[in-house]
């Protein structure tokens, strides 16, 4: 029985969890032992918010078909809405677990009820208009914090939120990464999965199958904003001070690039991709400052577009598919392809089927040759009677 269990449990369903799972167990053995630099900290802490923004937002892109801008404003409503919380709460409270906690809850649902507003008269829209609109979410709401007064939400100056320690906040941070997989994993690979897929391939014929497209449109929306709107809470953990300017349409971009990067439709990729760019930005900026600190954008996109070139060149193609990460995997595991199986165990073999008759028995039959040149007796003593 429990052969079988393993034969039917799916390991690659489970690869990114265990790499998200090591590279946070390392890094928090390290932190609490020997200590890590607060420049190493504080990547790790950006590194889990962008994981969260680049797999919610591939939920929306990448397997319902929708060109999302707003991703940003999501955030900025839970780093302004869960920071301001946080900052209530740490007199009461202390700026310890429960605070963190209720702050998540907070500004994610926030930024769920807000997905929810937007999201039924925009998810009407398609294409270019969807993206606009979304956009234009995005810069009402930094405005609208920019010019909120310095008692509510800090207005131009920012609003200033208590600052979580550094050696355990990216914990609290990657065990968000761990459930932001959980539930986009399991809302692809189920039934609504692949209504969701559907409706990307084909939204007239999802509709013709008796599909909710506004629903579970919504559902997604909703989802992704209550996920991004908890990066945002992390994010003003992260800081001692959170400015509007951070969520511009610049930052929805970069989010959109990590999707893209990884690959349209991949949590993985999504969660590799947000990774390498999060991380060449933090070093970019800290290798190149004074007079060099206009070059980093330049770096950077040239980066970004030897990556696109590798990715999609044809004449890279065959390399592609030699050394894909796939391919790697398969070497290191010694996982022979699926068209190979040995004879030993093929379910279809003879002995494993039952059947009335052995196999090993003879079975003969009378074979009895006609001659009809002859006419039949039956037929002629039918024609005497008549």
């Amino acid at each position: 029985m429990g052969k079988n269990l393993l034969a039917g449990f799916k390991w690659k369903h489970y690869v990114n969890y265990a790499g998200v799972g090591i590279f946070a167990l390392v890094f928090t053995i390290m932190s609490l032992t020997t200590g890590l630099p607060s420049s190493t900290l504080y990547l790790l802490e950006k590194i889990a918010i962008s994981v969260i923004l680049a797999v919610s937002l591939s939920l929306v892109v990448g397997f319902l078909g929708e060109l999302s801008l707003g991703h940003a404003g999501f955030m900025c409503i839970g780093a302004y809405i869960g920071g301001k919380l946080s900052a209530v709460l740490e007199g009461v409270l202390g700026n310890g677990v429960l605070t963190l906690i209720l702050a998540i809850i907070v500004g994610g649902a926030c930024a769920a009820i807000f997905g929810i507003v937007i999201g039924l008269p925009a998810l009407r829209l398609k294409g270019d208009y969807l993206a606009i609109v979304t956009l234009a979410f995005g810069e009402i709401v930094k405005t609208i914090f920019r010019n909120t007064s310095n008692e509510s939400f800090g207005g131009t100056l920012g609003l200033p939120t208590p600052r979580y320690d550094k050696k355990t906040l990216f914990i609290f941070a990657f065990l968000m990464v761990l459930a932001c997989l959980a539930v986009t994993q399991n809302i692809i690979r189920s039934k609504h999965g692949r209504a969701i897929t559907s409706i990307r391939d084909n939204e007239i014929a999802a509709r013709a199958m008796g599909i909710n497209v506004t629903k579970y449109k919504l559902m997604v929306f909703t989802v992704a904003a209550f996920f991004a709107g908890i990066a945002g809470v992390f994010y003003s953990y992260s800081q001692f001070n959170v400015q509007s300017d951070k969520f511009g349409y610049n930052y929805s971009i970069e989010i959109l690039v990590m999707v893209v990067l990884g690959g349209m439709g991949s949590v993985n990729g999504s969660i590799l991709a947000a990774t390498l760019i999060t991380y060449l930005n933090t070093k970019l900026a800290t290798m190149l400052t004074g007079e060099m600190a206009v070059l980093q954008n330049l770096i950077y996109s040239l980066i970004l577009v030897l990556i696109v070139i590798y990715n999609n060149a044809p004449g890279l193609k065959g390399f592609r598919e030699k050394y894909n990460f796939g391919i790697l995997m398969n070497k290191i595991i010694k996982k022979k392809p699926e068209h190979e199986h040995h004879e030993g165990d093929d379910s279809a073999q003879w002995h494993r089927i039952p059947t009335k008759i052995k196999m090993d028995e003879i079975i003969s039959t009378d074979i009895v040759v006609k001659d009809y040149t002859k006419p039949d007796r039956a037929n002629k003593g039918d024609k005497g009677d008549e």
